[in-house]
């Protein structure tokens, strides 16, 4: 995939410095690093290492380090690819329910204030809810699994923090001692999840503003009388807090694809930036309310305003934004696997013996034996070149030694291979003993897999 026409790094090297100088004193230093990685990453300012072909290609490639920046839209694409697959290996043969939760637009400006207490409060209200509904005997009467991702934007870029959820269609009943499902299509009623979500959640906020852990500014600074508070909180009890539970119409694997996408980035990627002129800047944003043909549309903000949005949804430092509950536990856990273990969800599979380790460990040391010879044989002949001396391209490793030491040149023949020559000699010798001795071992033993049978989840 080639480099998109526009990134949020050109926009940033642009326009950064008058955004900063015009707003100072008014970036939170987290803002600041994060302006500062995108406008560096991949430059050489960071850094970098040169490519080049180990042939006779004069082509060199320079290729510039990147910042790591979790909210870089063009870094760590790697680790969110490790992170997809180990939760789609985590999958289990049942029905999955992905599950969003969000608060009203009234909270929007007293969780920003608070980032860090609010998507705390967040999860931990989304999770407790989710298990406590789905705990009670009248409902589902088992302890599902979770996986909850936090999100604080809209496809417009506008500040809007929601959870997403992968839930389990089912759990351990019974202390642990079957496997409960759920319907194909339905978990629980959102009705019930959205009016225990939202009393949990003003609860919490009532107990943090209790305890003097809310911080306010601006407008919102009257809030700190518990009466005020109170005042403000108390329209959000009697409205209807947005909550949706559906399966998935392609699958959970589908649902954690587009989790993924922005699990170590933020907001926007690359690929929707349409242009930067002097009207500001153009992306690709999608309509939901729209029906499903014309749901993407383009949207032009201010260079200003964009920046603005960006960095609206800017973690706070150390702030972890994806949290698990599982259902399968540690490998250590001996309650976890004796639960799992009476459940059934477990499959049977074969084990190695440890003769058959001992000769995979063989192999494997062989292999990098062979390795070395090959690079040793490709400095003598790199070395030789010097003196004028070319080989022929294709040796054997037993003649090879014997070939280089035939060579006229008393110089390049003795003195300078010398010490190459007798590390591959030894390489090779000891290649040899091992090819040896591992004929010998696999004509005498076992054969490499035994039939135990572990339960292995």
């Amino acid at each position: 995939m080639g480099r998109p026409r526009l990134e949020v790094a050109d926009i940033f090297c642009a326009h950064g410095p008058a955004y900063r100088q015009a707003r100072q004193g008014h970036l939170s230093l987290g803002q600041l690093k994060v302006m500062s990685a995108i406008e560096r990453c991949r430059t050489a300012e960071l850094g970098g290492h040169r490519l080049r072909c180990e042939n006779d290609c004069p082509t060199v490639e320079i290729a510039y380090h990147s910042c790591r920046n979790r909210h870089c839209p063009k870094c760590q694409g790697t680790a969110a690819n490790r992170w997809l697959e180990a939760r789609q290996a985590d999958l289990l043969p049942i029905n999955y329910f992905h599950a969003v939760f969000t608060f009203p637009e009234q909270l929007r400006e007293l969780a920003y204030q608070n980032k860090r207490l609010v998507y705390e409060l967040l999860f931990k209200t989304v999770s407790g809810t989710l298990l406590t509904i789905a705990a009670d005997p009248k409902r589902l009467g088992a302890k599902i699994g979770i996986t909850a991702v936090l999100h604080t934007w809209g496809s417009s870029l506008v500040y809007h923090p929601h959870l997403h959820c992968i839930v389990t269609g089912g759990g351990l009943g019974g202390g642990g001692a079957r496997w409960v499902r759920s319907r194909p299509k339905f978990l629980v009623h959102v009705n019930v999840l959205s009016a225990l979500f939202r009393r949990r959640f003003l609860e919490e906020l009532f107990l943090a503003h209790d305890q003097g852990q809310l911080k306010f500014f601006g407008s919102l600074q009257d809030l700190t009388d518990p009466g005020w508070f109170a005042e403000y909180l108390r329209p959000l009890g009697k409205i209807k807090w947005v909550t949706d539970v559906r399966p998935p119409f392609a699958g959970p694997e589908t649902v954690l694809a587009y989790l993924s996408r922005y699990t170590h980035r933020i907001a926007i990627s690359n690929r929707r930036l349409v242009s930067l002129d002097e009207r500001g800047v153009t992306f690709r944003y999608k309509d939901y309310r729209a029906k499903h043909r014309y749901r993407w549309k383009s949207m032009t903000l201010k260079t200003d305003e964009f920046i603005r949005r960006f960095l609206l949804h800017v973690l706070p430092p150390r702030f972890h934004r994806i949290k698990a509950m599982r259902n399968k536990t540690d490998k250590n856990d001996a309650r976890g696997i004796a639960q799992l273990l009476r459940t059934g969800w477990y499959r049977p599979v074969h084990v190695k013996s440890v003769g058959s380790h001992q000769i995979r460990a063989m192999l494997s040391s062989r292999r990098v034996i062979l390795k070395k010879c090959i690079d040793l044989e490709n400095e003598l002949r790199g070395l030789l070149r010097i003196f004028g001396t070319k080989l022929p391209p294709h040796l054997s490793h037993g003649t090879f030694e014997e070939v280089v030491r035939e060579q006229r040149d008393p110089i390049a023949a003795s003195t300078a291979p010398e010490p190459f020559g007798d590390a591959g000699g030894v390489a090779r010798r000891t290649g040899r003993r091992q090819q040896t001795s591992l004929v010998s071992q696999t004509a005498h033993k076992e054969p490499l897999t035994d039939d135990l049978l572990l339960n292995h989840m």
